[in-house]
């Protein structure tokens, strides 16, 4: 296992992170996964107050102890955004008693993801108020912020300031955010990126079509690669429910150097295929079709559709898609038959693409039963 510099946090946070969102409901396979993740290397915890049981569970691996003193591991929850100080004083509280430890190294807000949000952040009364508090008293030792926001609103948090770190949704096959990345950089903050293996395409379960593509690397190595070569990127999130599944990031744990020869070849080979298949119905997402008049997410929907059309990862847009309008901020949008064929999206459109067309082609593929996040 490598392990990194979290930017000016100045840890040095073992290149996968263990997150816990996915051991929601026994408290002895929690312990038990802690624990083996921690004899493969990894030092870093990440829990939240909103999933469900996390905090309490890793609290007991702690008291139970684990292969690494606690003056050895990087513990990090995250609380969302709120309009009082009050509030978020006794939300870390509740927390640090839940973990049965008297101090945090890492907090992060989270979801910070609406301008309204963004606005408590930046009053000097709020919600920050009480964790400047909780850093001076001790409780906390470095702040950042998770975000699931677009791309405007993570350049503007990144930029107030506040915050030493960054959890960021960004992947070979959604560079979206690669700009909040840089910033990150400019500024000296630790970025850990949620979810690569999951949000990142289910690659776990890579169609047929997408594995060819890749070959002779899976899907998920070279996502894994494309992002430990980017020397701002510090951790990766590993959501493991059973310790063997702890297994699946090893081949790489320790490979962050520039991409080889071989594995670019297979990346611009991945960026050939989509132009070739998808032709003039490919959409570059340059975000210039937005806003939306009925809040359709032009680009996401789009994106979704790239990747059913050139890759076969409908599975995947079907996951993502079902998302809309029943995830709240973590996911904004609604879905694409929303669309009234207004035109107001075609004459900012570069590629000329038409659009509502293609809104209505993603519905009818990918739309099917709702989902909600996980833990929401």
């Amino acid at each position: 296992m490598h392990y990194r510099r979290f930017g000016k946090t100045n840890l040095h946070l073992s290149a996968f992170s263990l997150g816990t969102m996915r051991y929601l409901t026994s408290e002895k396979g929690a312990v038990q996964v802690i624990r083996q993740a921690i004899e493969l290397g990894i030092n870093h915890l990440e829990t939240a107050r909103g999933y469900g049981k996390s905090e309490q569970f890793l609290g007991t691996a702690l008291r139970a102890g684990l292969p690494l003193p606690r003056q050895q591991l990087f513990i990090t929850t995250k609380i969302p955004p709120m309009p009082d100080r009050a509030s978020m004083a006794r939300c870390i509280d509740e927390s640090l008693e839940r973990l049965g430890t008297d101090y945090l190294d890492c907090f992060a807000i989270h979801g910070l993801n609406t301008w309204e949000q963004l606005g408590w952040i930046e009053n000097p009364d709020g919600c920050m108020a009480a964790v400047r508090r909780a850093v001076e008293s001790g409780k906390i030792r470095h702040v950042g912020f998770s975000t699931h926001a677009p791309l405007e609103i993570i350049l503007r948090s990144i930029s107030t300031e506040q915050f030493e770190f960054v959890n960021l949704h960004y992947y070979l096959f959604n560079q979206r955010n690669l700009p909040a990345v840089d910033l990150a950089r400019a500024k000296d903050m630790g970025v850990f990126i949620i979810s690569p293996a999951d949000k990142g395409g289910m690659l776990f379960t890579p169609p047929q079509t997408l594995q060819a593509l890749c070959e002779p690397f899976t899907p998920l190595e070279l996502n894994y690669r494309f992002l430990l070569s980017n020397p701002q990127i510090t951790t990766l999130s590993f959501g493991a429910a059973t310790p063997a599944e702890l297994d699946q990031f090893l081949g790489v744990s320790d490979r962050d150097e520039p991409l080889t020869f071989e594995e670019q070849t297979a990346i611009d080979r991945l960026s050939s295929h989509q132009q070739k298949v998808l032709g003039t119905d490919q959409c570059s997402q340059c975000l210039q079709c937005l806003p939306c008049p009925e809040s359709i997410n032009i680009p996401e929907v789009l994106r979704l559709r790239n990747l059913a059309v050139a890759y076969d990862m409908t599975d995947f847009g079907k996951y993502r898609y079902q998302m809309f309008e029943n995830a709240g901020h973590w996911f904004p949008g609604r879905k694409a038959n929303r669309c009234t064929d207004c035109g107001d999206c075609l004459p900012r459109c570069p590629e000329e693409l038409n659009i509502p067309r293609l809104l209505r082609d993603t519905h009818d593929r990918l739309n099917g039963t709702p989902r909600r996040r996980l833990w929401g």
